[in-house]
């Protein structure tokens, strides 16, 4: 059996695949906090079974052979994007390593990286799509003249008189942020692979700071996008030709007279 076909088709799914996280990435180029993905390939292997007492190889395990290209896992580059100004006092980004504790719908944890937050009809500090901060601060109906410090204090302030401290915002980082599952609307959850999250007050300890009406631009590099299509596009063309070239093979094989 010709197996070149079967190699040759792993590599054009994976590389469909490639494709479409590099079309993702420039799709978001100026997505506020979007973070670019990339493929993490990885070889197929599996062993045959020695056909010969006193071949080569390990007669227990038998002899590697390579079978095509798997997916071994979709990861984020959290590399920090450009940071802009917006004027937005509840636009708050982060600089440096660092993501903000949510509660998520179903009660579970996520981490936000930030961007735009928003004062909940019950007057508590939430995303913009809804879910709260933790820990939780309740900063009132009317969220003019609230103010983040860098180190993450949450104040009140009114003109003439003095600031009211309404909480503590502290950083979580992880070991291998590129682990992280993505949950979408710059929400993250932990995985065995991005480790557990380890809580630090911000600007301390390798941690980020905050930046209050800022907001973090997308991190995707449009000119390394295009030189990954087109590796991408000449690997995918590359599979094909071997597909092409196994077929006129077995034609070969086929058309033989004895």
């Amino acid at each position: 059996m010709n197996d070149a076909m079967y190699i040759a088709a792993t590599g054009l799914q994976t590389q469909q695949l490639n494709v479409d996280t590099i079309a993702n990435n420039m799709a978001n180029a100026v997505t506020p906090g979007f973070k670019s993905g990339r493929v993490n390939f990885q070889e197929l292997m599996h062993r045959d079974a020695l056909q010969a007492v006193g071949a080569v190889g390990d007669a227990g395990n038998g002899i590697a052979r390579g079978t095509g290209v798997g997916v071994g896992s979709l990861l984020k580059n959290f590399s920090a994007g450009e940071v802009k100004a917006t004027g937005n006092e509840l636009d708050l980004a982060i600089r440096g390593d660092g993501f903000i504790e949510v509660q998520l719908g179903d009660g579970s944890t996520g981490y936000w990286r930030g961007g735009t937050a928003q004062v909940t009809a019950e007057g508590w500090l939430a995303t913009s799509q809804g879910q709260l901060i933790k820990p939780q601060i309740r900063v009132g109906k009317d969220a003019k003249g609230l103010l983040i410090t860098p180190e993450g204090r949450v104040l009140h302030h009114v003109d003439g008189a003095r600031d009211v401290e309404l909480g503590q915002l502290d950083l979580h980082v992880f070991a291998d942020p590129s682990g992280l599952r993505v949950l979408g609307d710059g929400l993250y959850q932990p995985t065995a692979g991005s480790g557990d999250a380890m809580p630090l007050r911000a600007g301390s300890e390798g941690a980020g700071t905050f930046m209050q009406g800022y907001a973090e631009q997308s991190n995707v590099k449009l000119v390394d996008e295009m030189v990954n299509l087109m590796l991408a596009q000449r690997a995918y063309e590359m599979n094909v030709k071997v597909i092409q070239a196994a077929d006129e093979m077995l034609g070969m094989s086929n058309n033989m007279r004895k």
